[in-house]
């Protein structure tokens, strides 16, 4: 996790020094700063223009490429340890399963004399 923060803090480091570059030469030029759309309203424009089933299949798996760039890996010591964590909650809930339900049939045993 400590990486992740890092990653996030270096991000936002880096775009508050591309605003401060922006204003400073906007100031220099004595122009105002030009908003810039939204990337959203960006990519609704790309979208609104791509109609065909082709090319919305293209466009999908063009964000799905996109957004796995942008994915952050654990590492194999953190893979290691979210495994063996799943694994034992698998055993300590499957334990607890296994009491109920023997817990249950054998009141229904007593209560019915069935077996």
């Amino acid at each position: 996790m400590a990486n992740k923060d890092r990653q996030k803090r270096s991000a936002r480091k880096a775009r508050a020094a591309e605003r401060k570059e922006l204003e400073e030469k906007h100031a220099v030029s004595g122009q105002a700063p030009k908003k810039e759309a939204p990337a959203q309203a960006k990519a609704e424009k790309k979208a609104a223009k791509k109609n065909g089933f082709f090319s919305r299949v293209r466009g999908w798996f063009a964000d799905v490429k996109a957004e796995m760039h942008r994915v952050t890996w654990p590492s194999k010591a953190e893979l290691k340890n979210y495994s063996i964590a799943v694994i034992v909650m698998l055993v300590v809930f499957g334990v607890a399963v296994w009491l109920v339900d023997t817990g249950v049939v054998a009141i229904l045993v007593g209560y019915s004399g069935l077996r």
